[in-house]
């Protein structure tokens, strides 16, 4: 009687478990302690999940007695292999497909180059063949900044170099984004607040006519660090409510994160404040940019372009043939289109 009750109670408690797994906005978990790193890796989840499954059922197999419990906790297991699938598969699992770039499209490049890693040569020649705009560089250096946009001169693409860093020693303390000098002048606003223990950088437009750009770094969510990850989300989200903003960096955050984050206009649903992530329009939010020591279906897509609703997404690719190139993060680049 004993050995069913704490079986009862195990399988009750397994539920409960993959439920919040599944779907933590269900409860409201998704930004809190212990969940938010659970939930980040929902394809890995899912592949864990399926071994269970299976070293389950070999012991169903070979203890009788084994049956009863394991049958049912395979196929807790299976529903939730199947429902985190589901959703995966709703993001999508990658559209690289760009439609053909026009004089008013912008394209943009995010990758945070894990302290320049990669080195600036590699990270300009990503830039010239994505033909980038706008290149959005966390944990990256002045120095490294400058050697890139350089080089991109050099090739006949002139950018402007814009960095915030909170220190000069470590590395990771540096944001810097380059703007391609087609797009006018841009000067940092250092009213505005920033992120908590990794730089953000909000750049306006001199004459008001572009975009604002804002090159994005978020704490990530470890458990000491867990407030201040949750008010630097707050904080981007107190950014998209100008109604022309693009905003790409490193969230440390998913889709999942992002949950209640967002608002509706016009029927139309927004991730964050009043901008919508790229890579859900174009069918690629379920491909992982984090780490790049795993495969991108089983990492975590905390890498974002997002952008209000006066720009439509025209092409992403999230770029997986750099993955030994030094940075634990994949790079992505999305191609924005002006609505109307």
């Amino acid at each position: 009687m004993l050995q069913r009750i704490v079986a009862a109670v195990t399988l009750v408690v397994l539920a409960l478990v993959l439920v919040v797994a599944t779907w933590p906005q269900l409860v409201g978990l998704e930004r809190t302690q212990y969940v938010a790193q659970l939930v980040s890796f929902r394809g890995l989840m899912i592949a864990v999940a399926a071994v269970a499954m299976v070293v389950l059922l070999v012991l169903c197999l070979r203890f009788r007695r084994f049956r009863r419990f394991g049958a049912s906790a395979s196929l807790l297991l299976l529903v939730f292999g199947l429902a985190g699938t589901a959703i995966l598969a709703s993001r999508g699992f990658g559209d690289s497909m760009f439609e053909r770039k026009t004089v008013n499209d912008l394209t943009v490049l995010q990758w945070n180059t894990l302290g320049g890693a990669p080195g600036a040569p590699t990270i300009a020649k990503l830039a010239l063949d994505s033909g980038a705009d706008i290149v959005s560089l966390p944990e990256t250096t002045e120095h490294t900044a400058d050697a890139v946009a350089a080089i991109l001169t050099a090739d006949g693409q002139p950018m402007t170099v814009h960095t915030r860093a909170f220190n000069h020693i470590a590395k990771s303390k540096s944001t810097s984004v380059l703007i391609s000098s087609a797009l006018g002048g841009y000067s940092i606003d250092t009213t505005i607040g920033n992120t908590s223990t990794v730089p953000t950088v909000v750049l306006r437009s001199d004459d008001g006519s572009g975009p604002v750009i804002v090159a994005v770094h978020t704490v990530a969510p470890l458990p000491k660090e867990l407030p201040s990850w949750v008010s630097d989300l707050d904080y981007l989200k107190s950014l998209c409510v100008d109604p022309n903003v693009i905003m790409t960096g490193d969230f440390n955050a998913t889709l999942d994160h992002l949950a209640g984050l967002g608002r509706i206009d016009e029927g139309t649903a927004s991730t964050i404040g009043g901008c919508t992530d790229a890579a859900l329009q174009s069918k690629n939010a379920a491909l992982g940019t984090w780490p790049t020591s795993i495969p991108a279906l089983l990492g975590a897509p905390i890498d974002h372009v997002i952008a209000t609703h006066n720009w439509r997404v025209s092409g992403m690719r999230v770029v997986t043939d750099l993955e030994g190139a030094g940075s634990d993060h994949r790079p992505i680049v999305v191609q924005l289109s002006p609505r109307g």
